[in-house]
């Protein structure tokens, strides 16, 4: 127990530089597997919720763009949409980096100020920025479905009591298009954070080499040639947080519920079996 509890104060939080520098060689633990792959799990958390805050202001935008009369603004949002729903997650990520490395590793020189442009090609910056617009197309599409389907009562109540413009959309139209996708949006965000794992196949270096929890469990196995501890591992930690999430989107689905009568149906995970 001891012993234990030495190893998570070594290797607890290695993953952001905190702790032992150097990688067990030998003689592996569970508690060895179980704490170096939950330290790299904050990698995993940092990706998902960071795309999942910066894509969903995002993807309001993509969906108020779509269901815009004009075409200067309909078009493009369209199309970025189609493209990131269209091509697999995979690709874009080897694009990404493909393209972000041929960046001047001096930077860019504009108006007589260099902007850095090499932390873009790291995974905690370029996997990022992926990860974000790929998750603001999927989400765009499921508000513009919900921005479509506001009820047309919600729209009549707020013209007759004289709601019109910014105050029509902050007050009636907005909370209503959440309301409709929150249980399709939830869905979304378990897939994104299911998709972090993806960044230790993408190309994009771990920050000094320490990687995710995906990035751990390949050493492990690797160095044990038993893929049926480390890996388990990790679909238990990934099970949790998709526990945790479904807890914490729930809270917000009643939350925007509150005000219709009877009991807020509960959330349900239902994997999208084919993206």
């Amino acid at each position: 127990m001891n012993q234990c509890l030495q190893t998570i104060a070594d290797y607890g939080l290695r993953a952001i530089g905190i702790g032992e520098r150097l990688l067990p060689r030998s003689d592996f633990t569970l508690c060895q597997q179980v704490t170096l792959i939950g330290s790299g799990l904050i990698w995993n958390i940092y990706f998902g919720a960071l795309a999942l805050a910066a894509g969903f202001v995002l993807a309001n935008a993509l969906a108020l763009g779509k269901a815009s009369r004009n075409p200067w603004v309909r078009r493009p949002a369209e199309a970025f949409i189609f493209v990131f729903r269209g091509s697999p997650l995979f690709i874009q990520f080897f694009l990404a980096y493909s393209a972000l490395v041929l960046l001047p590793r001096d930077g860019l020189s504009f108006l007589g100020v260099t902007l850095p442009t090499g932390w873009l090609a790291r995974a905690w910056a370029g996997a990022l920025i992926v990860l974000t617009l790929n998750t603001a197309a999927y989400s765009a599409e499921i508000f513009h479905g919900a921005l479509r389907n506001v009820p047309k009562g919600d729209l009549e109540a707020a013209d007759a009591y004289g709601l019109t413009g910014w105050a029509r959309f902050r007050r009636i139209v907005w909370p209503t298009m959440m309301r409709l996708a929150w249980p399709a949006y939830t869905n979304e965000a378990i897939f994104l954070f299911h998709a972090t794992t993806l960044v230790y196949f993408s190309g994009f270096p771990a920050f000094q080499q320490k990687g995710d929890s995906l990035y751990y469990a390949s050493y492990f196995a690797d160095k044990t040639f038993n893929p049926f501890v480390a890996y388990p591992i990790v679909a238990g930690y990934f099970i949790l947080l998709t526990l945790g999430l479904i807890a914490l989107f729930g809270v917000v689905n009643r939350r925007l519920n509150r005000h219709l009568p009877g009991a807020v149906q509960r959330l349900r995970y239902r994997p999208n079996i084919i993206r």
